[in-house]
């Protein structure tokens, strides 16, 4: 297993010093298949090195130039003056009991996102950020506390689901990949499925659709979008109320947008691409794990064909939200069970890492930059 160089709390990662920095090279994960052939053509370079190239930073798992030993030595040379692989840096990295491991990565830029690697059985499971902050506004989560700073990359998206490759060892890969670090991953719609075109792709990651998911808080013309695009990915919608008014005031964005033409995008999406849906439930202690709440929300889900993903609430410093009890996350599971409900109690990990999306920045005193 290997791992990138992590960088002391107040190292940036830009290039050069105040006053003298050098311009930075391209970074390469942001180069379309298209732009690299047409790189290497410009220099007299034939297309299948750029399938060779392909091959060394997703399988490979390669971490510099020198190391793509199957390239001529003048192409690696000239592939290292123009281009950068990693641009970011892991500003801090966090191991639980469980095998949950959690990177701070340090942008370019100096704003900072999350990413976590989830060991389940044989399950390698990576959660993924999309944008530095977030603008949904969600109450209880971490990552909006600050608003949201930009969109990431496709480069910047992909160098996180490498940096997590990098930490399994060589008999182990990747096998799912889920939207649902910081940000609204259908607000960077953009961003978000060139990064996932590649990790699809068999000269990229190489990982089934069927085992990339989605979240979102529920934006009908992402999702429309997302459906016209006829690739079967998983889609989550973070539901976290059975009605309006309690939508509202835990979904602030929920006030422009209403549950049911969330539920009817929703419902599009399934249509269009014949996977099931998953709606997201957190449960807050006192808030939306009442026994009313959970007969509501039976009535909103029947008939649709969903996966509800429950999870009790990951406490996080500062905000006034609470796990609710045993009883009442047993109680709510037997309402929903009882009425037909396809429903999952997600295992909480990570609690002693800061697990829940944002807490790790916020919590070493993280930039947005």
């Amino acid at each position: 297993m290997t791992s990138l160089p992590v960088l002391p709390s107040n190292q940036t990662a830009e290039h050069g010093d105040e006053g003298g920095a050098q311009p930075r090279k391209a970074h390469l994960l942001n180069l379309p298949d298209d732009a690299l052939k047409d790189w290497l053509s410009e220099r007299g370079y034939p297309a299948f090195r750029g399938k060779q190239i392909r091959r060394w930073l997703y399988s490979g798992r390669a971490e510099s130039f020198d190391s793509m030993s199957d390239l001529p030595a003048k192409l690696r040379a000239k592939l290292a003056e123009s281009f950068d692989i990693f641009q970011a840096s892991e500003a801090h990295v966090s191991t639980s009991r469980d095998g949950t491991e959690k990177i701070l990565v340090r942008l370019a830029d100096g704003g900072e996102v999350e990413c976590v690697l989830l060991r389940d059985g044989d399950r390698r499971s990576i959660c993924v950020s999309s944008q530095v902050g977030c603008a949904m506004g969600c109450v209880f989560c971490a990552s909006g506390l600050d608003g949201v700073d930009r969109n990431l990359t496709r480069g910047e998206i992909l160098e996180q689901m490498l940096r997590l490759q990098h930490r399994l060892p060589a008999d182990e890969r990747l096998s799912h990949i889920v939207m649902m670090g910081m940000g609204e991953p259908l607000a960077n719609l953009p961003g978000v499925l060139a990064a996932l075109d590649v990790a699809r792709n068999p000269d990229g990651l190489g990982i089934s659709p069927r085992r990339i998911t989605i979240s979102t808080v529920g934006l009908p013309p992402a999702i429309d979008k997302l459906a016209a695009s006829k690739i079967p990915y998983n889609l989550a919608v973070s539901l976290h109320a059975p009605n309006d008014e309690l939508r509202s005031r835990l979904v602030p964005v929920n006030q422009k947008i209403g549950i049911e033409p969330v539920l009817s995008a929703a419902d599009r999406y399934f249509q269009s691409s014949g996977r099931r849906l998953t709606f997201e439930y957190v449960l807050l202690g006192g808030i939306n794990d009442s026994e009313s709440c959970a007969h509501e929300l039976t009535r909103v889900l029947r008939g649709r064909t969903v996966m509800m993903n429950v999870i009790p609430y990951n406490p996080v410093e500062g905000l006034p939200y609470k796990t609710p009890s045993k009883e009442s996350i047993s109680r709510f599971k037997q309402i929903l069970e009882s009425s037909g409900v396809n429903v999952m109690f997600r295992q909480r990990k990570g609690d002693e890492i800061d697990a829940a999306c944002g807490q790790l920045r916020r919590n070493r005193g993280g930039k947005t930059k």
